[in-house]
């Protein structure tokens, strides 16, 4: 099988959603080690592996299973032809994501959506994250997952 590198970067975006979903936020800190983080208007939110992960684990509420008992799902995921065009070795990529969560006191429902755009370099190794911008859209219900409301 022949993946093409539109299938190597939705892999990396499903990675992302795997690592949050079971809590393992240094996984995602690693993913993510040569990313900065942005709000969606620019605002530098962490940068480099142990800020990542220093992030993550204080702002998403594990349960007892040490999972942040979600499911994250990227959705929409468009490539930005023009930009491919300019950076040879780049890619940029706009996507949808929901997240879905059941806990204990909770039953499944959805409870936030959102955008990301992303941007990816590759090098010898593969593709990689170079910047992630982010915001949530729409919520519901969520002190189950997070640890401080964004609202």
């Amino acid at each position: 099988m022949q993946l093409t590198d539109a299938d190597l970067i939705r892999n990396l975006l499903n990675r992302y959603c795997r690592l949050v979903d079971t809590g393992d936020f240094a996984g995602v800190g690693a993913l993510m080690s040569r990313a900065t983080l942005r709000s969606m208007d620019g605002v530098e939110l962490a940068a480099g592996e142990e800020a990542v992960a220093r992030m993550y684990a204080t702002i998403v509420r594990l349960h007892e299973d040490g999972t942040s008992r979600t499911q994250h799902v990227v959705v929409n995921t468009v490539f930005d032809e023009a930009y491919a065009d300019v950076h040879a070795d780049g890619a940029l990529a706009t996507s949808t994501y929901l997240v879905l969560q059941a806990t204990g006191d909770l039953p499944l429902q959805p409870i936030a959506t959102g955008g990301y755009v992303d941007t990816f370099a590759r090098d010898s190794d593969g593709w990689y994250f170079t910047e992630r911008r982010f915001a949530m859209t729409l919520t519901g219900r969520l002190d189950q997952h997070l640890l401080h409301d964004p609202r």
